[in-house]
């Protein structure tokens, strides 16, 4: 069995309802209360220092993380390995602790923070799984052609 979750890069409150539509699907058919049910398909969440997360998708997050300080975000070339929780725990700490082999990704931009944290996942030896349905991009050829790339690389474009 396949230990997965759904790690969500910024704020993509304009694709929340597609989120929750990701989450109801991959949660469908598990039994117990809903923070059972969270538990079995953790939800994390990497925000920047001005980001929040939606209103909608609030309730589901089981995680938050936060950029570094020490990042340099105007190269915008961040990913989610450069952020800790409350606990001083990365990215990758938390994944292994959850047991996890399989994560899903969206969020916010494709062509950056999206890519680098796809890609980081990946080289952490993670099955890594792009939902493109759920992402949002800063330049639409710059979205296509880091999804091409991405796929190459051996992410799953789902």
């Amino acid at each position: 069995m396949n230990n997965e979750a759904l790690l969500i890069v910024g704020a993509p409150c304009n694709e929340a309802e597609k989120i929750l539509t990701f989450i109801q699907t991959k949660t469908k058919g598990l039994k117990g209360e809903e923070h059972e049910i969270l538990d079995t398909f953790p939800i994390l969440y990497i925000r920047n220092d001005e980001g929040q997360i939606c209103k909608e998708l609030a309730p589901y997050i089981a995680e938050e993380l936060t950029f570094d300080k020490g990042c340099d975000k105007a190269v915008e070339q961040y990913s989610g390995f450069e952020g800790v929780n409350e606990a001083g725990q990365s990215l990758g700490e938390i994944l292994e602790l959850l047991d996890t082999t399989d994560v899903y990704v969206c969020g916010i931009a494709t062509e950056y923070c999206v890519r680098n944290t796809c890609e980081d996942l990946l080289k952490a030896g993670f099955k890594v799984h792009l939902l493109k349905d759920c992402i949002a991009y800063v330049d639409h050829d710059g979205h296509l052609k880091a999804l091409k790339e991405m796929e190459e690389q051996g992410i799953h474009i789902e």
